[in-house]
Parts: structure tokens; sequence; C-alpha cells
């Protein structure tokens, strides 16, 4: 029997938590790590269902990882020096979709890849057309088909590979830099992607020897000249800021202070001006956020959350949360998320059946007028950021949430809810 997440509103959450590694960062500097077919020892691993599919992924197709007994976030991976075929992976690279990560690590270790189309959340159309493009300026063939995609290597590309984005994807940076690794070419990539998963990659790769220049114009990587004999990189995975975030709105929505500690302060930036302009005073200290939320007070100010992927811009994964708090503060407020059109569609009808009255502009706009008091309801989280937006609102509506689709949260958070109740909510999950 499928598990659920029970809520229900009580006292303000309060006390200190440290947040998981973060699965957005993992998952790119895993493949990285394999890219490098070389050993490479990764720190603060987290044990959300989506880094462990790509772990498990990474042993089908020829790679080796170990771990310290006892000790599941800390994990070695280690190439073999023969493989089986890629061809193989299958359902499992189904059910991620940063299966594409591994392209080039399977070129470096096979010359092709063959994947199925990606899965994970069920939101809208993210297609693949920018990593193709990417694998094509690598003088790579890329065939597609209606069960998934092949990259096979071409001729080796010499001199600088020189490419421009058309919008700046994340995963096709990521794609271009680890393309660039295996090929062990110099790369001119032109409108990139700097979140801090893609920072986080460029300074792994700074750390085993790389020239890495990231512009918000273009960035530039060079491969070093060698590669030390016997050295072991370590790498360890940031702290989770969307899980910060959602722990921050969720002592917000109750007013309650709490320290989320783990975090990089800057990467929770723009979160922070947004607690703020509601009246929620928070602050960042080293690898801290501080919530004062005893201290709010409402200003009734129209928020504009506006998820974008220009540097320094609100991450699209805090609008959810961020949206599940707005509901309970005064003000019209708009959220927007251009980069996953979809994911209104999937969060904004479970929130109608709390009670919440919420205009849709379009498929990737919507706008509110609060406060709302919401009313607890069977709703279920169909993606990672619908789960925790529900478990926000829950904790300030009147009666029990029931929130099913555990394992999306899963994919995501190894253990959100366990966090919450450390914080003092009365959250549970129970076996209907």
């Amino acid at each position: 029997m499928s598990q659920v997440i029970a809520i229900r509103p009580g006292r303000p959450l309060t006390g200190a938590v440290t947040v998981d590694g973060s699965k957005n960062a993992a998952l790119p500097l895993v493949a990285a790590a394999a890219a490098l077919l070389r050993p490479v020892h990764l720190d603060n691993v987290p044990a959300s269902s989506d880094v462990q599919t790509l772990l498990d992924l990474l042993r089908q197709a020829g790679w080796n990882t170990a771990h310290p007994v006892g000790d599941d976030h800390t994990v070695l991976v280690l190439p073999r020096e023969t493989a089986p075929t890629p061809d193989g992976l299958g359902e499992a690279a189904s059910s991620i979709r940063a299966s594409y990560y591994l392209v080039p690590a399977l070129i470096a270790l096979c010359g092709r890849a063959r994947l199925p189309w990606p899965g994970g959340c069920r939101i809208g159309d993210r297609g693949m057309e920018q990593h193709f493009k990417v694998y094509e300026a690598f003088g790579d063939r890329v065939r597609v088909d209606d069960n998934g995609y092949a990259v096979e290597a071409g001729k080796a590309v010499r001199g600088t590979v020189s490419l421009v984005l058309p919008f700046r994807s994340r995963g096709a940076t990521i794609a271009a830099v680890l393309r660039a690794v295996v090929a062990g070419t110099p790369l001119r990539l032109g409108q990139p992607n700097l979140s801090p998963e893609v920072l986080g990659v460029l300074n792994a790769l700074t750390a085993v020897g790389y020239q890495c220049h990231p512009g918000e114009r273009v960035l530039t990587l060079v491969p070093p000249s060698s590669v030390p004999e016997g050295d072991v990189p370590v790498w360890k995975v940031p702290g989770d800021k969307i899980e910060a975030g959602t722990l921050a709105c969720a002592v917000a929505a109750t007013g309650g202070t709490a320290r989320i500690e783990g975090v990089h302060g800057p990467d929770v930036a723009p979160l922070i001006t947004a607690l703020n302009r509601m009246g929620i005073p928070t602050t960042d200290e080293p690898e801290t956020l501080i919530v004062h939320g005893r201290d709010t007070q409402p200003t009734g100010r129209p928020l504009r959350a506006m998820a974008t992927l220009t540097p320094g811009g609100l991450d699209a994964d805090f609008e959810p949360p961020l949206l599940g708090l707005a509901l309970g503060f005064p003000g019209t407020h708009v959220f927007s998320d251009p980069i996953n059109p979809g994911r209104h569609s999937n969060l904004i009808p479970q929130l109608v059946r709390m009670g919440g009255e919420i205009t849709e502009l379009s498929s990737t706009e919507c706008r509110f007028t609060g406060p709302q008091r919401l009313t607890g309801a069977g709703v279920e989280a169909t993606d990672i950021r619908t789960g925790s937006a529900l478990m926000v609102a829950g904790l300030n509506a009147r009666g029990v949430t029931t929130l099913g689709g555990v394992d999306q949260i899963r994919r995501g958070h190894a253990d959100l809810p366990g966090k919450l109740l450390a914080l003092g909510a009365d959250i549970c999950e129970v076996t209907p």
C-alpha cells in the first residue's frame, strides 16, 4: 500500500535542522566523476531516490561505487577497464530526468550512449534539443526514435569547440562542459547557465586542474596539460538550497523561528529577498539561513515571484513552496514559471481542493489575493515541488491534509517530513 503524509496545523516551528546535500547539485557531480574515468570521492551525497537511481545506472553501465560502512553519504566512483554495452539502460533510466547527464561518461567509456527518453516529474515538455545541438557541435551523431535517443562519438574535434545556447539551459550547459571533459578539448560556451549547480561542477573540475572562467556572456573551459597520478579528488555536494527554502517557508507559515543549517547563503538570496518583502525577517549567516517568523509584520506588499535562468534570479524550484506560503499573506501576488510550463497545472488544482482561490493567467503565470485560509483535504504530489508546496500549505490549513505521491517527494528529498517533524510540525507518514 502506498504511503501518504498527514499534516495538520500546530505550534510554530522552532529549533535548528541541517539540510541534506542537494539533489540538483549531486546529479551532475556524479556524472562529472564518471566522465573523468578516474576514482573520485564524493562527500555529502543525499539519499534521495533520484541520486540513488543515477548511481545504480552507473553500476549497470560499468562503473563501481563504494562507500564506508555505515556512511551512505560518502561515495567513491570507480571506473572499470571493461564495461558492458550501455544499451541495457532502460526502465530505470526512464524514471529520472537526470539520466541525460550520463551521455558524456558513456561516450568516454564506450564511444556511444543509448538511453530512453528521460522521465521524472510530470511537468510539460522539457525537450532534449539543446543537448543534441551540443553533441553535434562536438561532431557526434545523434539518432532519435519513439523509445529514446542514441549519441555516437564522431571524429575527434581539434581546437576549441564554440557554441551559443539559445537560452540558459542548465542541462545543456552541463552537457557541454562534460562533453568537453571527455573530448579533452577547450570549450567556449555562449549564454551559459551559471546556477550554483553548474558552478559546483566547474569548481570540482578546477580542483583537478581545469581552467574554468564562468562569465555571464561566455563560459570557457581549458583542460589540464596532465593529470596527477595517484591523486583521488574529493568533491563535496553542497547543501540543498531548495530544501532550505522549503523549510524556511514552512517555518514562516507557522510564525516560527528557526535556524536552517548547511546551506550557502548566496544560494538562497532571492528567496530571502522575497520573504523580507512580505515582512518575514530572514537573514543568512555562514552556512545558515535564519527565519525570525515570530517577528513577522506582514507588509501587504504584492509579491512578484518570477522564476528565471538569469544569474542571481529566483530559481524555479523556489516558486512552489513560496506560493504555498504567500497564500496566507496580504497582497495581490503574481507567480510566474516560464521554465517549467505545466508545473502550475500540477499545483494549482491541488491548492483549489484546499479552498485556494487562484487565477491562472496562462500556463506559466497565476495571480491570487491573500490572505486566504485553506482547509485540509486529500491532495497529491504529482511532482517534487508540488509536494513540498502542499506540505507548506498544509501546516497552516484548518484540519488535516493528507498528501499522496510520497515517492515523488522522496525523489528530491530523502526525509523532508522528518526535518519538519524535528522542528515541531504535526506530521506523520501513514499507510492507508
